[in-house]
C-alpha cells in the first residue's frame, strides 16, 4: 500500500487544477508521503497570489522558497499545468509540445518471484497487449540470472525485456549477472546504487543500459551523456520536480538522441494522466516506454484518466489533464494553505 497525495490548486477565477505525488516508500528515493504534506505546509504560503499560468516563474519561486525536495513541488507544478490547459482550452500534451502518434506504448512490471512464476506471467500480460516487460531483479545474483533466462525464453519477436535491479546489486554482482546473460537480448537498468558503480558496470556490459535513480536533474543527465553512461534514461516526474523540469530534461534528451522511459515513482489516475501527456508529447522514436499506474492500483482517484487498450494508452483530448478527482474517495483535505 502506497500513500498518494492529491494536490488541489484553486484560483480566484474559479479554475481548479490537480496533481498527484506518490513516493514509492522512504526506502526507494529520498521522498516519503508525509514529507509531501509537510513540504506543502512550508511551501504553500509562498505561492499564494502567484499566477499559476506562469510556470517558469512559479518554479523559480518554489526553488527559492524551499531548497531541494523536488517531489514536494511536483504536485503543485502538475496542478498548474492542468490549470494552464483549462485556461488555454488545450490538453496539456499540446502545451508540452504536441501530440506525437496515436498512442503511447506501455511496459508491464513483473514483480520478484521464482524464475518459473515470473516467466509464467509473460503470456498473460502479452494477451493484454504488452510487449515491453520490466523484470524486477536486484536480489540474489544466481536467482536473478535464472529469472532473466526464464523470462527471455518466453519472448516473441518485437518484445523487449528490461532487467531492472532498482540499485539492488553491488558492483561485482552486477558485472557477474551481465556477463552470465551476455547472449540474452535484455536491457540492464540501474544495477547499483551509485552513479560510479553503474558506470563501471556499463563499461563491462554488452547490453543496452538504462539509468534511472541517479538521473535527478540536468546536471546528472549531462554528466551521464558525456560519460556515455546509458542508452536509455528513465525520467520520473516527481523525482525531477514536476512537468516543467521533466520537460526540460526530456527536450534535452531529444536533442541529444537519448531514448526515454517516461513515468513517475508511483501513483493513480492523476499521475497516469500526467505521464500520458508527457509521453504523448514526446517524439515516438525517443519513447522507449511508459507506465499506466492506474492498471496496478485498486482504487481510482479520478475520472477521465487514460485507460490501457492493448498495451497502449493515449493522453486525453480535454483541456488540461482531462481528469476530475473522485471527491467521495478523497474526502476531506489533510492540508489547507491560504
Amino acid at each position: 500500500v502506497f500513500d498518494s497525495t492529491i494536490v488541489r490548486v484553486e484560483t480566484d477565477a474559479g479554475i481548479v487544477g490537480h496533481g498527484e505525488v506518490c513516493p514509492l516508500g522512504p526506502f526507494y528515493l529520498p521522498a516519503y508521503a508525509d514529507g509531501v504534506r509537510a513540504g506543502l505546509r512550508e511551501l504553500g504560503p509562498h505561492l499564494i497570489g502567484q499566477d499559476p499560468r506562469e510556470l517558469a516563474k512559479l518554479n523559480h519561486r518554489m526553488d527559492a522558497a524551499l531548497k531541494g525536495h523536488a517531489y514536494v513541488k511536483s504536485g503543485i507544478d502538475i496542478a498548474c499545468w492542468d490549470i494552464l490547459g483549462q485556461v488555454a482550452g488545450l490538453p496539456v500534451c499540446t502545451l508540452l509540445g504536441g501530440r506525437f502518434g496515436e498512442s503511447v506504448r506501455l511496459y508491464r512490471a513483473i514483480s520478484q518471484e521464482s524464475p518459473e512464476e515470473m516467466a509464467s506471467k509473460v503470456a498473460a500480460y502479452r494477451a493484454e497487449g504488452y510487449t515491453r516487460f520490466q523484470l524486477k531483479v536486484g536480489g540474489d545474483p544466481d536467482t536473478d540470472i535464472a529469472r532473466i533466462f526464464a523470462v527471455a525464453a518466453k519472448l516473441q519477436p518485437g518484445d523487449r525485456l528490461v532487467a531492472d535491479a532498482n540499485t539492488g546489486w553491488v558492483q561485482h554482482e552486477a558485472v557477474r549477472v551481465a556477463k552470465a546473460v551476455r547472449d540474452v537480448d535484455v536491457y540492464i537498468e540501474q544495477p547499483c546504487l551509485t552513479y560510479e558503480e553503474c558506470l563501471a558496470v556499463r563499461r563491462q556490459c554488452p547490453h543496452p543500459f538504462v539509468l534511472d535513480e541517479n538521473v535527478d536533474g540536468l546536471d546528472m543527465l549531462l554528466r551521464a551523456k558525456a560519460d556515455l553512461a546509458m542508452d536509455v534514461v528513465n525520467l520520473k516526474i516527481s523525482k525531477l520536480g514536476g512537468l516543467t523540469k521533466t520537460k526540460q530534461v526530456r527536450d534535452l534528451c531529444v536533442s541529444m538522441g537519448i531514448a526515454m522511459t517516461l513515468e513517475d515513482s508511483w501513483g493513480g489516475d492523476i499521475t497516469t494522466a500526467a505521464i500520458a501527456h508527457l509521453a504523448h508529447s514526446t517524439p515516438e522514436e525517443f519513447r522507449f516506454t511508459s507506465t499506466d499506474f492506474n492498471s496496478y492500483v485498486t482504487v481510482s482517484n479520478a475520472e477521465g484518466a487514460p485507460q490501457r487498450v492493448n498495451g497502449y494508452m493515449a493522453a486525453g483530448a480535454e483541456p488540461g489533464l482531462g481528469v476530475t478527482p473522485r471527491m467521495e474517495v478523497l474526502e476531506e483535505p489533510v492540508v489547507v494553505v491560504g
